[in-house]
């Protein structure tokens, strides 16, 4: 009879610990539920997307084209927000819109990602990164909250030397993230790839599109290194996306951006991982910017407190 009275109340205090803990219990599973161990968001600054996936023959992103057959490309996918660079951005990795300022002067409302998951894992800083060739995004590493803001924070690299630096090219950029995977071993990083959007403002055609043609090139070399060491082979998640697009030409055209036509919302998602779609197209689901930060979360197991955005789960196999 003892035992029978034990095992009642030890069934009720587990009861009881699961109806008060559900969502740690759900992050818990969720880390045991997917392969993915790490999660890189490359962020192309600012490509139309009727010169990457919308192009007739598609011959500005050949590599990506090429490695769809191990990936998911949503071909309706928006950012409902601020379209510029410091607001896209912060809305990817905080899931939640906001129209801050453009130039590095302010920060975001809300923690991202990367302070939640280190707060979440008790990690050190360097495993978790921002990685940009704009200096203004290393804002992306702290927020406004009061008691977030300064906490938490991420490792950053961010153009030649820190905020108010300016701004160094692509190609340095991709060689930092590189080292940085081979020392650091980090779990997230966040990317920016500025070429595209510096040739744009310029008004350089040929220079925007050639930005873009390597910036394609510099997605297949990733993720080449990617799966190429040892920490990240078979479980790394891979999210190329953009912060903004630009202006339709009947708006004033590629030079610009940053209004509601849909050449500036329309932007990329196209995604490679052990836990994703393969050679798969997905033209449903009402999906937008903010939800990729709700996506990285369930891959990581990490409970996020603000986020307004959903898990995007055609995605997932």
């Amino acid at each position: 009879m003892k035992k029978i009275v034990l095992y009642f109340i030890l069934g009720l205090l587990v009861i009881s610990c699961t109806n008060d803990n559900q969502e740690v219990q759900t992050v818990i599973d969720n880390q045991y539920a997917y392969q993915t161990k790490n999660i890189v968001l490359l962020v192309v600054d600012g490509p139309r997307m009727s010169e990457t996936w919308e192009e007739v023959n598609r011959e500005n992103i050949p590599n990506r084209v090429s490695l769809l057959s191990q990936g998911v490309f949503i071909s309706d996918f928006k950012n409902n927000g601020s379209t510029n660079t410091n607001p896209g951005h912060s809305a990817m990795c905080s899931g939640v819109y906001e129209n801050i300022k453009n130039n590095g002067t302010e920060l975001p409302g809300y923690p991202s990602i990367m302070q939640q998951w280190l707060k979440y894992t008790g990690e050190d800083k360097t495993k978790a990164w921002i990685i940009t060739s704009k200096d203004k995004l290393e804002v992306l590493n702290d927020c406004k909250l009061e008691d977030w803001k300064g906490k938490f924070q991420p490792s950053v690299d961010c153009g030649i030397n820190g905020n108010g630096s300016g701004y160094r090219p692509d190609a340095v950029t991709v060689d930092k993230v590189k080292l940085v995977m081979e020392k650091y071993s980090p779990n997230i990083i966040v990317i920016n790839l500025k070429d595209v959007d510096s040739n744009g403002h310029a008004s350089n055609w040929n220079g925007y599109i050639d930005a873009i043609k390597k910036t394609d090139t510099s997605i297949k070399e990733i993720w080449d290194h990617i799966q190429s060491l040892s920490a990240y082979k078979n479980k790394t998640t891979l999210i190329v996306s953009n912060d903004h697009g630009r202006h339709l030409d009947s708006k004033g055209g590629f030079a610009q951006h940053g209004d509601d036509c849909n050449g500036c919302r329309h932007i990329e998602f196209f995604a490679m991982g052990p836990d994703f779609k393969k050679n798969t197209i997905i033209s449903t689901g009402n999906y937008e910017q903010i939800d990729i930060t709700s996506t990285m979360a369930e891959l990581l197991g990490v409970p996020l407190q603000y986020a307004n955005g959903k898990i995007i789960k055609n995605v997932f196999k």
